[in-house]
């Protein structure tokens, strides 16, 4: 309605823009985010003033949650009780905030996602480094505002000492905006701002030599500087932060998993249960027992693996599939000047000493005019006690304390302030003593108007005030770091987590395929009778053995001319006496296609070629390197024509002699640079003439000056 009662029509769509807009700023502003001067959002800062009017110091005793709330909710912030006790809870968590505000006695919840017990239950009062958030709020440093109700007043911000924002953070979703900022150490911080005070052009990369990253109150170890780096530079970035886990033998030597640390906000109880359900669903295989053995000495995880169970790959399985490892979103979204800005690093420690600057004059303007006031009062004094016996004279014939006080003024050239407190003065201040005191006194403020005048009219030296009560909160409150930051220049892979070591590798005719580590083998005499390698199915038989290290590639050649490639880690580990896996279970094969080849690499050397032969004598010399860039179901690895099969594939330096043998007993042998270097997809040239009803057998990559020994289906050797 307008102002003479009469109904405006409004479109509903532009009623709701409208309305939305109000709603999502006074989310943004008065909800969701925090203050980059105080890095508090208004519930918390509402939490800490209740508690302040409250008397809930540090030294005095605890009260009821339930009072803090009903105080907060009464006076200040108008919302839900259960969001109030909420964020009050939060801040008394030592596995939420780096450095907590809150000091609850009771149940207040716990790592593993325990709730806290009701508000009527726990009590709470505020910690020593908080109140270096509120320190000199009584004086004139920070605007005061009405509160909702227009009954009271509350502060904008707090004065706060402490670099809140960075120091403990702060996460909240907004109305089409989300900030996310990691915790810090509180020693690195305010050794940046020290050192940016000195020298306000720093880069951020001269203040990541203060702040190494973020330090997370839970600790575990960060992987990588790329993320932090940028998260910095931008406001924006992603952390990768990794259980602290390691690998202890127990008394039975076999290997177990043993888990003292987890990210930031990982929940202790889902985590476990998550472990048993992969383990269930045969995802992780080897491990065989869970159980948490944490006390209040510390966490630790226990995860009991089966004897010769890979602890390094089931660990590397954690990180993959669990909460072991997590994604920090870093988002550096906080107010200023009331509006919502994404900050860098240097930006929002600017932001910083600019407000503690402000405090700082503000202070100092009230401190000198409460000194002004108070020197007026002692010249008064001191005035009186010069002439005290003319004072009490006419204070004895004045009819009325109004009329001493007008005769005071206007006897001695006092002010109304200077006579009332004449009047209010006790005898007891006549005495010689008391008279010392005053001029002491005056001289006093005196001496304290000037610091502080020429403190006003120093820049210089109210930074550096600002540097030295920094350095005060760092001796008083820092602590060592937490979260260990490992620096690394690529992404980490399998590798990085898995000891490097050889294993013997057997194929089976059947295509079953295993790992097994040497050191299972031992060395026998001549006549000694061996042991088992692998146990297989009636009519199938070990067809390859080889030795190839963890960390190496294993090429897979089809029959039909694709390649596919594992690292050696990827192969199954079994014991001795199991048949192994089918391959056709690892790679993604076609029905009519087999396993004709296979190579192991430590990496793809563009000085190395690939040989390979098909069965109608085709051969074809490729470089290695192009097939460093595997698929999922494989690539070509040769084009082969209709009815041929791919036979054989050899690694050769470019160099060597190829030697080709058919069924029927023939062969030929050529220097491989007759063979030119063709593409990947290519389909190769003819290298030897098949004659009716025979085709190729095998292929070998031989020195010129080498042996060759042929040896037939029925046992007959030949040596060349």
């Amino acid at each position: 309605m307008n102002q003479r009662g009469r109904v405006i029509p409004v479109l509903i769509e532009t009623e709701m823009q409208n309305s939305y807009l109000n709603y999502s700023m006074s989310v943004i502003v008065s909800r969701a985010l925090p203050d980059v001067r105080d890095g508090l959002k208004p519930v918390h800062r509402r939490v800490l003033y209740g508690m302040s009017e409250l008397g809930l110091r540090p030294g005095s005793g605890y009260k009821k949650s339930a009072r803090i709330v009903g105080e907060v909710l009464g006076k200040y912030h108008p919302h839900g009780d259960t969001a109030v006790y909420d964020s009050m809870v939060r801040m008394v968590q030592d596995f939420s905030l780096r450095y907590p505000l809150v000091d609850g006695q009771g149940n207040f919840g716990s790592v593993d996602g325990d709730s806290p017990a009701a508000m009527r239950y726990t009590e709470a009062r505020m910690t020593r480094i908080a109140q270096e958030i509120l320190r000199d709020l009584d004086k004139d440093t920070v605007d005061f505002v009405p509160n909702f109700d227009e009954s009271l007043t509350e502060p904008t911000v707090m004065p706060s000492v402490l670099p809140n924002l960075l120091v403990n953070g702060s996460s909240g979703i907004a109305v089409g905006m989300a900030t996310n900022i990691p915790p810090h150490n509180l020693g690195e911080v305010i050794d940046a701002l020290v050192a940016m005070i000195a020298n306000p052009d720093l880069t951020v990369e001269d203040l990541m030599t203060h702040i190494k990253g973020p330090d997370f109150p839970t600790a575990g170890i960060i992987y990588g500087d790329v993320g932090i780096d940028e998260a910095y530079r931008t406001g924006r970035g992603r952390v990768v932060i990794r259980a602290r886990a390691n690998i202890e033998i127990s008394k039975n030597d076999r290997e177990n998993i043993i888990v003292n640390e987890l990210p930031y906000q990982v929940n202790k109880a889902r985590l476990m249960e998550k472990i048993a359900e992969l383990v269930r669903e045969k995802k992780i295989v080897g491990i065989n027992d869970i159980r948490d053995e944490s006390d209040r000495d510390g966490m630790r995880i226990y995860i009991e693996l089966k004897r010769d169970a890979p602890s390094a790959t089931i660990l590397n399985q954690l990180f993959k599939h669990t909460q072991m490892q997590t994604t920090f979103g870093v988002n550096m979204l906080a107010l200023v000047n009331g509006a919502p800005k994404v900050l860098t690093l240097k930006e929002m420690l600017g932001h910083f000493i600019e407000f503690r600057h402000e405090v700082v004059v503000r202070r100092a303007q009230f401190e000198l005019d409460k000194a002004g006031k108070r020197a007026h009062i002692l010249e008064g004094l001191k005035i009186c006690l010069d002439n005290i016996d003319k004072i009490v004279a006419l204070i004895k014939q004045s009819k009325n304390p109004e009329a001493a006080k007008e005769g005071l003024m206007k006897q001695f050239k006092l002010s109304e302030i200077q006579a009332q407190a004449i009047l209010d003065m006790r005898l007891q201040r006549l005495t010689g003593l008391e008279r010392k005191k005053i001029e002491d006194e005056y001289l006093e403020v005196i001496k304290t108007m000037e610091q502080l005048k020429s403190l006003l009219a120093s820049k210089e030296k109210r930074m550096l005030l600002i540097k030295e009560e920094l350095l005060e909160i760092r001796e008083k409150y820092a602590d060592e770091r937490r979260t260990e930051i490992i620096r690394v220049t690529e992404e980490f892979s399998v590798e990085d987590m898995i000891a490097e070591e050889d294993m013997v590798i057997t194929i089976s005719h059947a295509g079953f395929i295993k790992r097994i580590a040497v050191t299972t083998y031992r060395s026998q005499l001549r006549g000694g009778r061996g042991m088992t390698a692998a146990s297989t199915r009636e009519e199938d038989f070990v067809e390859h053995l080889f030795i190839a290290s963890t960390h190496q590639y294993m090429l897979f050649f089809t029959t039909k001319g694709r390649c596919h490639w594992l690292k050696v880690h990827e192969i199954p580990q079994a014991g001795r006496a199991t048949k192994g896996r089918a391959i056709v279970n690892l790679l993604q094969l076609s029905k009519e296609e087999g396993i004709a080849a296979f190579i192991s690499i430590k990496d793809f050397d563009p000085e190395l070629f690939l040989v390979m032969a098909t069965k109608y004598g085709i051969v074809k010399k490729t470089s290695l390197a192009a097939y460093s860039k595997p698929r999922k179901g494989g690539i070509n690895a040769i084009g082969i024509r209709e009815g041929d099969d791919l036979i054989e594939a050899m690694l050769s330096n470019g160099n060597h002699d190829i030697l080709l043998g058919t069924r029927k007993g023939m062969s030929i042998r050529f220097h491989e640079k007759e063979v030119r270097d063709m593409g990947r997809t290519a389909s190769g040239v003819r290298g030897i003439k098949i004659g009716k009803d025979d085709y190729v057998v095998g292929m070998v990559v031989i020195k010129r000056e080498g042996t060759v020994l042929v040896v037939t289906e029925k046992g007959l050797g030949k040596r060349t």
